[in-house]
């Protein structure tokens, strides 16, 4: 087409321009969502930088990461960038426990350009239902669990799994008590948690300083030895307790932690802790 009959184009109001099918708003549409994704996978480079690794990984080992997500539709892109930032084949795993926040849509968005498996869930069932579903869809070797509210820092990943990989252990904790870490934590939580974690350690015979961690690395032939009964908080003590009973190699690894307020959409309360006592008692001296 002659250049003489080209239109500038305008930004406000477009003009659209049949040409091969296409339009050039259309078009223009496109490279616009290119650009935004293109964006997105590199949003952070300068915020978040993977720890170098001074181990090897072993030849074709890939480690599932199981997310489970309830309205997180603010931070739930930015912990799946910083999983498919880590030097080490990652299969990411997001269950959906009915979100009402838009999750859903901002997990469909991701999707155009991170690998996911994504779990829907019908109905709102907790964390130990949701890590359930994730658990049953995981093909790695190796299997952690990352919560999707920025608390726990994913390039702390790969010291947690170490231990595995190196043949230490068959389960690894990442502990945000053991060292002095950064830990930005309210004193009622941590005391809530040493108290937890004393009665586990009573129970199990562990000797271990976070129970209630988020970050549970754990062998897959190992985890596919237990039955995961309860649905919501009480997962933590309960795995705990199954995988101790049955004398699998567990360790702990220090980790940073900063923890979110209940304002700022913390999920675990009062109850949580009780039925996490429950659950000790329960699992800790029967399987």
């Amino acid at each position: 087409m002659p250049a003489s009959m080209i239109a500038p184009r305008t930004s406000s109001p477009r003009e659209s321009f049949d040409w091969e099918g296409e339009t050039i708003t259309a078009i223009d549409r496109r490279l616009d969502e290119i650009d935004r994704l293109s964006q997105a996978l590199s949003a952070d480079q300068t915020e978040q930088r993977c720890a170098p690794c001074d181990y090897h990984f072993p030849p074709g080992f890939r480690l599932s990461v199981v997310i489970p997500v309830y309205n997180e539709r603010e931070t739930i892109e930015k912990i799946v960038r910083r999983i498919h930032q880590l030097p080490i084949d990652t299969e990411i795993i997001v269950v959906d426990d009915c979100s009402t926040d838009g999750t859903r849509d901002v997990l469909a968005r991701i999707a155009h350009y991170v690998d996911l498996k994504i779990k829907y869930h019908d109905h709102n069932q907790g964390k130990g239902a949701a890590l359930r579903t994730g658990f049953a869809a995981a093909s790695g070797e190796v299997v952690i669990v990352q919560d999707a509210d920025l608390e726990y820092e994913p390039r702390d990943i790969l010291t947690v799994i170490q231990p595995i990989l190196e043949g230490e252990a068959d389960v690894a904790y990442g502990s945000r008590f053991s060292e002095a870490r950064h830990v930005n934590s309210s004193w009622i939580h941590r005391a809530g948690n040493r108290c937890l974690t004393w009665l586990s350690n009573f129970t199990t015979g562990l000797r271990i300083t976070d129970m209630e961690t988020c970050y549970k690395a754990i062998r897959t032939s190992a985890l596919r030895s237990v039955t995961i009964e309860q649905d919501r908080f009480g997962f933590e003590p309960e795995i705990t307790a199954k995988l101790a009973r049955r004398s699998f190699r567990i360790v702990e690894r220090p980790i940073s932690y900063n923890a979110r307020s209940w304002k700022s959409g913390k999920k675990i309360g009062m109850r949580d802790a009780i039925q996490a006592i429950w659950c000790i008692l329960r699992y800790g001296w029967r399987d």
